[in-house]
């Protein structure tokens, strides 16, 4: 028996003996508590954030889970934990350097905080001057986790796990911490134009959105029909985008990175869009179609969230109900544009709402933005500086081509070496048995 274990046994021996001779090299003092310019009530409030974000990858798991197959509920669920397993592990070691290191030409970071390195309780002053450097980490850390969660719905019930992973580590490296170092990293380029982006709608829902369309363009369209679509649970999906809401107070509040009146405006805007995002979406589909669905009021909801992420801190109430309305709607049309006039089966729709809702996020930013919400941000065009929608503009295109692209051509590369898709038998029986050798749902 021990035969079976002994290849795992020395690979993990390993890779703990590297580790520890690279805590000794790093090594950072954290025995300062009282480091100076530690604000205690940003602290506590940026850590309750941070957790709230950590539960939006399982709410997003068992919002996915509703939509799918009951043969592949299980094997989405896995998929987002596995994925926030992952992250962490690649964000402490390289990610966060990548993102948040001294910029090379505002292009990415270097590598003096890999491996954590000099990341300890001591504030950086060039993001979060109020929290420890540690915590600042930490809240990053989970916004790297769901990014990259969100795309396995374009591919949902057909990818091979082991090339996922692979896609995810890559993806993760070469596309999200160079576009979080653009628009976020000190000294990035996109930042040093003037891009507004609060919480993460062009790091975050742009860069998914647009990488999940070309998944689904390079992995295929499943082996059943457009008739068979139908999600397997509502009550999963009503719950998980509940959670999701939830957990986007902290991704959105926490943005403001203090506890200050600029994050109870992002708690209220994201509120707000969120709701009236549902309710546009619910009425589309009322008069559209006849019927006002959970599952489309649920994710209506979700589209609301995304555009107002990187607008949250910037915009008033009001304009949050715009943004909200505007992509309830249009998400929605899109939604049904792609199932009645493409052959693109992007599973459950990550396009249609984080790709969609996430462009108009940004562009409403560089429209409704207003100096007196946040003063360290910007007016927008509704207040006469014409410039900042230009900038918003340019930012979408290129993190939308750099996703497309990078992601169309990291696929094919995986495909080509291992293959993306699990087999036609493996997919008929469902990737829980095939892959997993485990189900949902058990009969006793």
């Amino acid at each position: 028996m021990m035969n079976k274990f002994a290849k795992p046994l020395l690979i993990i021996l390993a890779l703990s003996l590297l580790l520890s001779a690279a805590a000794l090299v790093t090594h950072t003092s954290y025995a300062a508590d009282g480091a100076a310019g530690i604000n205690a009530a940003d602290t506590a409030f940026i850590a309750i954030c941070a957790a709230m974000v950590m539960l939006m990858t399982p709410a997003l798991g068992f919002f996915y889970a509703g939509l799918v197959r009951k043969k592949n509920v299980l094997s989405i669920l896995i998929q987002s934990l596995v994925i926030f397993c992952l992250i962490t592990a690649i964000w402490a070691l390289i990610g966060y350097t990548l993102a948040f290191g001294k910029s090379s030409g505002g292009i990415v970071g270097d590598l003096s905080y890999a491996g954590l390195n000099g990341v300890g309780m001591a504030p950086n002053p060039d993001y979060a001057p109020t929290i420890p450097a540690l915590l600042y980490f930490f809240f990053q850390l989970k916004f790297a986790a769901i990014t990259p969660a969100l795309i396995i719905g374009a591919f949902a019930e057909r990818v091979k796990f082991s090339s996922l992973l692979i896609f995810i580590t890559l993806w993760t490296v070469l596309i999200y911490a160079p576009v979080a170092h653009w628009v976020w990293g000190s000294g990035g380029w996109l930042k040093a134009a003037g891009t507004l982006d609060f919480a993460g709608g062009t790091v975050v829902h742009v860069l998914a959105g647009f990488s999940a369309l070309a998944a689904a363009i390079v992995i295929g369209r499943r082996k059943i029909d457009k008739n068979h679509t139908k999600p397997n649970n509502v009550p999963f999906v009503i719950l998980g985008a509940a959670l999701l809401w939830f957990g986007w107070f902290g991704f959105n509040g926490g943005s403001a990175l203090a506890a200050s009146g600029v994050a109870v405006n992002a708690l209220v805007t994201t509120n707000i869009a969120a709701a009236f995002a549902a309710l546009s979406w619910m009425v589309t589909d009322w008069l559209a179609k006849g019927k006002p669905t959970a599952t489309g009021i649920a994710i209506g909801a979700v589209c609301g969230l995304v555009a107002i992420t990187p607008a949250a801190g910037f915009v008033s109430p009001v304009s949050s109900m715009v943004i909200g309305l505007i992509a309830g709607l249009v998400s929605n049309i899109v939604a049904n544009w792609r199932v009645e006039r493409t052959k693109i089966d992007d599973t459950l729709d990550v396009f249609a709402c984080h790709g969609i809702s996430g462009v108009w996020g940004a562009l409403a930013t560089g429209i409704f933005a207003s100096a007196a919400i946040n003063a360290a941000g910007a007016d927008g065009l509704l207040f006469g500086n014409y410039s900042l929608i230009f900038t918003q503009s340019l930012a979408v295109v290129a993190t939308a081509a750099f996703a497309f692209a990078g992601s169309y051509a990291l696929l094919r590369i995986i495909d080509r070496l291992f293959g993306l898709r699990v087999s036609a038998e493996a997919e008929d029986l469902g990737l829980d048995l095939s892959v997993h050798g485990e189900s949902a749902y058990y009969e006793h």
